[in-house]
């Protein structure tokens, strides 16, 4: 096993939190000097908030660890690629490193609709690696999805 697949295994335990919640699965973890230092899992539907993604939870506490809200020699793993709202803070929060599982068409914008991570207008750009553990993660969201989608149809056929 490799460091990335180690530490994307943290941030999958995550994504089966949010799971468990009722939560699209998404999990992260922020990792500095060889140990997390801040983790979260999505809580919008929880909390509902808009802004409880994994990324945003997992920065917030790695920053509260650090008495700092720059994280420079930090890496953050997620299971799905960031939207551009957690882009965006990967950027301004000065994240060294994004590693992600799978690909967010609808709103991945750390590669798929944008790249807010590598834009070089921005004042920091983030190194980027995906595909880690991405059958894993990928199979979460499906599962969720296809209990979510089965849900909403037994609540149709008992109106």
């Amino acid at each position: 096993m490799t460091e990335d697949e180690k530490w994307m295994q943290q941030a999958l335990a995550e994504a089966e939190a949010a799971y468990r919640e009722g939560d699209v699965p998404v999990g992260a973890v922020v990792v500095s000097g060889g140990r997390i230092i801040g983790r979260g899992h999505n809580r919008t539907e929880r909390l509902q908030d808009p802004t409880a993604h994994a990324e945003i939870l997992a920065i917030g506490a790695a920053a509260t660890h650090k008495k700092s809200w720059r994280l420079p020699e930090a890496s953050i793993y997620v299971t799905m690629e960031p939207c551009s709202m957690c882009a965006g803070a990967l950027v301004l929060a000065r994240i060294k490193r994004l590693v992600f599982g799978v690909r967010d068409p609808k709103f991945g914008a750390c590669g798929s609709l944008f790249n807010i991570v590598q834009d070089r207008r921005l004042n920091h750009c983030v190194q980027l690696t995906e595909g880690i553990l991405a059958d894993q993660a990928s199979d979460l969201l499906r599962s969720f999805f296809k209990k979510l989608r089965l849900k909403e149809e037994g609540e149709k056929g008992e109106q």
